[in-house]
């Protein structure tokens, strides 16, 4: 509180210069003061808030798109995986024909090294209604 008052005190005041002119009658070059804005007086640009701007409108609404349909359900064929008959999801397929193992498989269940997916050739998996 008494910071505040002495700030608008302050205010009031003015700096004049204590050196006496010199010969040519102006007075030294000093540095001067002049009193800020008064209470209830224009403010500073510098303090001045910019407007505020107005939200940009909404957008229109989408239509919502039915969902994908389900991943096709897969059974392994190939005796040496870990997955052996078991059912799993299709991820991908890749359309390169030079691909050996294009179909990825995700499954349920991890194997022994903690992973959930496998690539499969197309004559190792059997699609299941």
């Amino acid at each position: 509180m008494a910071a505040s008052s002495m700030a608008s005190a302050a205010a009031g005041f003015a700096l004049t210069p204590a050196i006496s002119p010199n010969a040519a009658g102006n007075p030294a070059q000093s540095p001067s003061f002049s009193p800020g804005p008064q209470p209830g007086g224009a403010s500073s640009s510098a303090l001045r808030r910019p407007p505020r701007r107005r939200p940009p409108p909404p957008l229109p609404r989408r239509r919502a798109s039915p969902p994908p349909p389900p991943p096709p359900l897969v059974k392994i064929l190939r005796r040496e995986s870990y997955w052996f008959n078991d059912v799993g999801s299709v991820v991908a397929v890749d359309q390169d024909p030079q691909t050996r193992y294009p179909v990825v498989v995700r499954f349920s269940r991890v194997n022994y090294a903690n992973v959930s997916t496998n690539n499969y050739a197309l004559d190792e998996v059997k699609e299941v209604n």
